[in-house]
């Protein structure tokens, strides 16, 4: 049978006809590398084989016996079929019973030897059987030396759902784990032996298995330290090459130029001193760490990190003002409209701005419009081609927006600063565009000062975010009230209800944050839907778990609160319609906002002292911690109240966890350790293996891996001596899209 390589496609495997390739394909899994790299979620510990006389109830358990009987009968009350066989062995005899799988007598016949590995269950008559063990029929090989000597080594015989350590998959609806088991042993059965990439004194250094041998290790292995040495080599190989990838890039981005932009520190005291406000000691060494780096002709990569309400837009906006003075534009962009507009709303408040650059300074372009604010206050609304036009003169210094800023319409006569907010929101291919239109011009390298008040755990900044330096801001301005937290479970939603309505007697705002958009809909003829008696109580639980803003909307504004101004904010709503409703809600004229997570980031309404978060267990603590930022951001006391459908949500520790963490970067430790990384950021948004994924959790491992990294990047930049290191590396990046 011919050899087969990582990409050959699947169909040539196993056959075009294949009842399997579907299956996978719903998996994902469409060439080799796909499936031999879709790794076991866990393993069942089978490897010890007991005789029938060793079993005890409750048992996982594997015994070897001959099938002295076998027949297949029906539940009549349940319509089921029930296949029952008695298994012998030199110790006495068990009963093993399958349901639904009328198959199973078709494959164990009377007189054959096999393994049965599985749960040892107790009978009605108080007798033992094996209930739904997976089988195996044994050759005369193997029957001939049962238990391979020492009744543990199943898995030198070739066993591949018995007497070993047997792998769990992910699965899909047709293809179970044993199904799996068997396509991909036939596929290492074939596959040519892999050539190794990670240089030989990495692996040496480290102690991690070769390649080959961890690929086939890993899918079945003898022992269950085999099993994680494979795994810690597979998790690591992912962070080594995001590493190598983030060295690289800083190492690259350090060799291109860029626009020098001096500070005269008198300059700078006197921006700092018409602010009406002092900045905290973070916000000054954060702002000297940015000035000491757009000072140099290379540009900057830094992130300015720090929580809700910790002023990092302020001094965003005043290295902005700087490279205002030197006739260098800045492009100041965030994820969504509403964020955007609320940067450019702060900027227009700070009374140097309009001081620093003597000229039309600010302009906002989002996908519903342009517009131009001038120096002695006058806002003026233009249409997108005279605003790319004044942008592309060098008219605007500072340009707010969000992805709109990087399309074709919009080049910038002399861009010297980029400003991204929610940076790993954004994605970096996104950054690097606006570098790349200016290089196209033969200009230098803007530089790039991205924002984020997500905490982000230490692991992830070494690793996701690795080519970035790191400014913080680790303290509020004074002043600012701490934030009630509570989380109230369903008898306490109406007193939750009452406190609201005094609150806005008061003359205090709130946010009601959902889940979804829309109510969940039932489809009585979905699969698994049949029981419509049941798929009622599922739409039920699943309407009590995740609560949407239109449902919501409606209840609160006909039923809870018909006597106060309430307006809902979802994404689906046009940018003009979602600025009106936050425009309306920061003059006052709403009351209730009842919203999806798009109030997430940067919505600063002070006078919003309360913010109620529907279904809170189904946000991340990062998450809860952005919404909580929504508030206390005035002079009043606010409240943060984490609503749980039931007395279990109530107790969740995760939520627990928001009461007690002193800061955003301690919930962040947190929320990584309780729900993984994928929580942060989306697998799909990084592009990272869930086996990396999870290795991010592992500090050591990170820390190994850049240590690796650093010394192979510093002995060959360009990776000349490791051929095939540089061509896994470019295979990582095509598939990571980093964004």
């Amino acid at each position: 049978m011919p050899q087969v390589a990582l990409d050959t496609p699947l169909f040539e495997v196993l056959g075009a006809k294949s009842a399997f390739l579907k299956r996978l394909e719903r998996l994902g899994l469409q060439t080799v590398r796909e499936l031999l790299w879709h790794f076991p979620s866990r393993y069942e510990d089978f490897s010890k084989i007991y005789s029938v006389a060793e079993l005890e109830p409750g048992q996982q358990a594997t015994i070897q016996g001959v099938i002295e009987e076998i027949h297949v009968g029906h539940s009549w009350r349940k319509h089921m079929s029930i296949v029952e066989a008695v298994i012998a062995d030199d110790t006495g005899s068990v009963r093993a019973v399958w349901f639904n799988q009328p198959y199973v007598a078709n494959v164990l016949k009377v007189g054959r030897r096999a393994n049965f590995s599985g749960k040892v269950s107790i009978g009605e008559e108080s007798d033992l059987y094996l209930s739904h063990p997976a089988y195996e029929v044994l050759h005369l090989a193997d029957a001939d030396s049962p238990g391979g000597g020492d009744r543990r080594t199943g898995a030198g015989r070739g066993m591949k759902h018995t007497a070993r350590l047997v792998p769990v998959y992910p699965e899909t609806r047709g293809l179970t784990s044993r199904g799996i088991r068997f396509v991909i042993e036939a596929t290492l059965r074939r596959i040519a032996p892999l050539r190794e990439w990670i240089p030989g004194s990495v692996l040496g250094k480290l102690g991690f298995p070769e390649l080959d041998h961890a690929i086939r290790t890993i899918h079945f292995p003898d022992t269950v330290a085999d099993a994680a040495a494979a795994r810690r080599r597979f998790s690591f190989e992912d962070l080594f090459l995001l590493q190598i990838e983030n060295i690289r890039e800083k190492m690259k981005l350090a060799a291109e130029k860029a626009p020098a932009i001096p500070a005269d520190l008198d300059d700078v005291r006197a921006i700092l001193a018409e602010l009406p406000f002092a900045l905290t000691e973070s916000q000054k060494r954060s702002l000297w760490e940015i000035i000491k780096d757009i000072e140099r002709p290379r540009p900057m990569n830094r992130l300015l990190q720090g929580d809700v309400g910790s002023g990092k837009t302020v001094v965003a906006a005043i290295a902005a003002m700087l490279a205002a003075e030197q006739g260098l534009q800045t492009a100041f962009m965030a994820p969504t409209e509403i964020l955007a507009r609320q940067h450019f709303l702060t900027m227009k408040k700070l009374p140097a701005a309009a001081r620093a650059v003597r000229r039309p300074v600010i302009g906002l372009v989002t996908g519903s419009g342009a517009t131009v604010c001038y120096e002695d206050g006058l806002e003026e609304s233009v249409t997108r081609p005279a605003m790319a036009k004044k942008v592309a003169a060098g008219g605007i210094a500072i340009v707010f927006g969000t992805h709109a800023l990087i399309q074709k319409s919009i080049a910038f006569r002399n861009l010297g600063l980029v400003i991204v907010d929610e940076q790993h929101r954004f994605g970096v291919r996104q950054r690097a565009e606006l570098a790349a239109n200016a290089k196209k011009k033969n200009g230098p390298v803007p530089h790039f000062l991205s924002m984020s008040a997500t905490p982000i755990p230490r692991t992830l900044m070494l690793t996701v975010f690795g080519d970035l330096d790191l400014s913080l801001i680790t303290e509020l301005p004074g002043g600012r009230k701490p934030i009630e937290t509570k989380i109230v479970p369903p008898p306490e939603r109406a007193a939750v209800y009452d406190f609201i309505r005094a609150q806005v007697r008061e003359g205090r705002q709130a946010f009601v944050i959902c889940p979804r958009i829309e109510p969940e809909e039932t489809d009585p003829n979905a699969e698994g839907g049949a029981d419509t008696a049941a798929a009622g109580r599922t739409a039920l639980v699943k309407k009590l778990d995740l609560r949407s803003v239109k449902e919501e909307f409606e209840k609160l504004s006909t039923k809870v609160f018909p006597d106060l101004r309430l307006a809902a904010l979802h994404g689906e709503m046009k940018g003009k319609e979602k600025e009106e409703v936050m425009r309306r809600f920061k003059a006052r004229e709403i009351d209730v906002i009842v919203s999806t997570s798009v109030v997430e980031v940067g919505v600063d309404i002070p006078n919003a002292s309360i913010m109620m978060i529907e279904g809170a267990d189904r946000f991340g603590l990062a998450q809860l911690y952005q919404f909580r930022g929504r508030v206390g951001r005035g002079e009043h006391q606010s409240y943060c109240y984490l609503m749980a459908d039931s007395a279990e949500r109530a107790a969740n520790a995760r939520l627990k966890a928001i009461l007690d963490a002193k800061n955003g970067f301690e919930l962040a430790e947190k929320d990584l350790a309780l729900r993984g990384p994928g929580q942060f950021f989306g697998e799909v948004q990084t592009g990272l293996p869930d086996v990396a994924m999870s290795a991010l959790q592992d500090p050591e491992l990170v820390k190994k891996s850049r240590e690796a990294a650093v010394l192979v990047v510093q002995e060959d930049p360009r990776l000349r001596a490791y051929p095939l290191l540089a061509k896994r590396l470019q295979t990582f990046r095509e598939a990571i899209h980093r964004e």
